[in-house]
Formats: C-alpha cells, structure tokens, sequence
C-alpha cells in the first residue's frame, strides 16, 4: 500500500492540490484513509487539514456500498468479462466475513477499524452488505471503525507517538 500511496502522491502531486490528493486517495478502495494519511505526510499536509480530509474522502463511498453493491454485482455478473472478477470480490468478503458474524457491530467496527491488509470500510461495507447488516448499524460502524484507523494512522503517518512520548 506504501509503495501506491506513493506513486499518488508523486503523480497526482504534480497536478493538482495536495488536499485534493489526499482527498482522493481516501475514497480509494485498498487505500482509504490509511493511504491519504501517508499520502498526506508526503506531502506535508497538516495533519490538522489531513485528518478531515482523509475522513471524509473515506466515509463517502460507504453508504452507496452498503446500498448499491449487490445490484452492481448482480448487474456485472451478466457479463463475462466482469463476471470473474465480481465472483473473486464476493468470495474474498465472504472469506473475512466469519469473524463478523458473531458480534456483528463490534466486529464491523473493529475489521474497519484496526490497519491491515484487506480491511476497510469498502471491504467492511461489502461484508455487511452480504450479511445483510442493518443500514444504520453497519454505518455507524463503518464510521466508527473510520475514525479509530485515522487514529491509529495519525500517530503512525505523522509519528505522533515520537512527539508524545518526548
């Protein structure tokens, strides 16, 4: 993910705003707002700027997820150029989703939540959607898991923990 937080900050860069990167960047799926908060490092955006940024850059696309997807994916799948790749989508969600069947919101929340590969409010409203999560339930979650990655992000991007420990 590093190496692609880069490679935007390093193109897009060029051409426009770097809030608008990082903007951007966080409604990427895979990067989300773990990416626009290394993005925005880079390039020395304010973390006081950033986080609003990568927030909302992040938590935008979550609700048409939660509401839309499976129709997009019903739709893809009438085709067979799309029709492999939707299947590989709806397959790896289903894999994550075993930990949230359990203590669905909690679970939502702490998939979103905690930086790792795979996890994101995309991946985290793609699994809810499958699981049929209450709309309500499943975004407060989403939102929820949102803020504690951009927590957790912030100290890690901007090496806050350095500057609370001194």
């Amino acid at each position: 993910m590093e190496s692609i937080a880069i490679w935007f900050a390093n193109t897009l860069g060029q051409y426009i705003s770097a809030k608008a990167v990082v903007f951007i960047v966080s409604m990427m799926p895979i990067l989300e707002c773990r990416g626009g908060l290394l993005v925005a490092s880079l390039l020395k955006v304010d973390i006081v700027e950033a986080i609003p940024l990568a927030v909302i850059g992040n938590i935008l696309p979550l609700p048409f997820i939660l509401l839309f997807i499976q129709k997009i994916f019903e739709f893809l799948k009438k085709f067979s150029a799309t029709r492999g790749f939707v299947e590989k989508m709806e397959q790896r969600a289903m894999n994550k989703s075993g930990a949230l069947a359990n203590g669905e919101f909690l679970g939502l929340l702490l998939f979103v939540g905690i930086p790792l590969p795979g996890t994101g409010g995309w991946t985290g409203s793609l699994i809810a959607s499958f699981l049929k999560m209450d709309f309500k339930r499943a975004m407060l979650a989403d939102v929820l898991g949102v803020f504690l990655a951009t927590v957790i992000m912030s100290i890690v991007s901007y090496g806050l923990l350095a500057h609370l420990v001194y």
